[in-house]
């Protein structure tokens, strides 16, 4: 390879890859707390996802054209079909599941410090259960 050319693979840095569609996943985990719908939005999403703190996907934030700044928008938009956010009873093929279960990749989710393991637990375990509210 000559010179030249090495210089602009170097420079053109290397492009995201995007998340995979399904991933290995431990249902039998020990989740931090029950994982119900209002304690996953309450303990995880709410102050390290969607609040104006952290901003990712406050009502501001809306990164990826989520908003967890609320309960209810959370729910509606995390189980919208058309997104594939969240599968009931499938974690292994969930987005959300994907993104925090995936540390150190470039789709990871909340971006630097990964969900610490019961709270990922916790979200598995809720979309394993249906994903109900």
């Amino acid at each position: 390879m000559r010179l030249p050319s090495l210089v602009v693979l170097l420079l053109a840095g290397c492009p995201e890859d995007p998340p995979p569609a399904c991933i290995t996943v431990d249902t039998t985990c020990s989740p931090g707390y029950v994982p119900t719908f209002e304690n996953v939005y309450n303990n995880t999403m709410r102050e390290g996802c969607g609040s104006m703190k952290s901003s990712c996907h406050s009502a501001a934030g809306r990164a990826g054209g989520m908003s967890l700044a609320d309960i209810d928008t959370a729910y509606a938009q995390l189980l919208d079909p058309a997104q594939g956010r969240v599968k009931p009873g499938d974690p292994a093929c969930s987005e959300m599941i994907v993104r925090t279960n995936s540390p150190g990749a470039d789709y990871q989710m909340p971006p630097g410090d990964a969900l610490a393991a019961p709270a990922q637990c916790a979200l598995v375990q809720w979309v394993q259960m249906g994903a109900m509210r």
